[in-house]
């Protein structure tokens, strides 16, 4: 009977745990499933090692299988997993209703931070990406636009692509307004000898 009540817990937890994770985030089907039924193997693995000096290995085991995924994810989507993780140590050891609490508890908690977008950058922050030849020389070439059409630029990033013959030079741009200026990209076109010119939300930064 406590396994019956414990599993049927952690997969209602773990389900519940999979909306929270969805919510206003994109989550591909494996991710959300993964949630949903983690709780669950956990809590079954932590019941039969209960007692017996295995249950720290099992733990251990555990959290080296979310750190080695096979693909990388990013840093809320490790949380989701931890949560879940969480969520199952819990019913596994027979605290139900501390599980219960928890998960309502750092659920509010994750909405809140959610509905007042705690963290998000500011719509105006871009990451600018601009290829020139090899022999223009890079350290201030931009300057005068960057200064006409932006508030705040900063170079990040210098690296070489096609074989050496190329530089792409990465910039943290904060526009003066919402929207690229059509006329600072034909600047940029213009300034560069009209290669490859990016401006997009700046690539996320917590990838574990």
């Amino acid at each position: 009977v406590s396994f019956l009540i414990c599993t049927a817990v952690s997969l209602v937890l773990g389900i519940a745990t999979a909306f929270i994770s969805m919510y206003r985030t994109k989550c591909s089907q494996s991710f959300a499933v993964t949630l949903a039924v983690l709780p669950a193997i956990v809590q079954i693995v932590i019941m039969l090692v209960n007692g017996n000096i295995g249950a720290g290995l099992a733990v251990a085991g555990t959290f080296a299988l979310v750190r080695f995924r096979s693909v990388p994810g990013s840093a809320k989507e490790i949380t989701g997993l931890f949560f879940s993780v969480a969520l199952g140590l819990a019913c596994g050891m027979g605290y139900v209703a501390i599980a219960g609490l928890f998960f309502v508890i750092i659920s509010l908690f994750l909405l809140l931070l959610e509905r007042f977008r705690f963290g998000q950058n500011s719509p105006a922050e871009r990451q600018l990406k601009i290829t020139i030849p090899e022999n223009l020389d890079y350290d201030g070439l931009f300057d005068d636009l960057l200064n006409e059409y932006t508030l705040e630029h900063e170079l990040i990033r210098v690296r070489t692509t096609n074989m050496g013959t190329l530089y792409e030079l990465t910039y943290n741009i904060r526009l003066r307004g919402k929207d690229i200026s059509k006329d600072f990209i034909d600047a940029l076109r213009c300034r560069n000898g009209n290669l490859t010119v990016s401006c997009g939300r700046e690539a996320d930064r917590d990838m574990m």
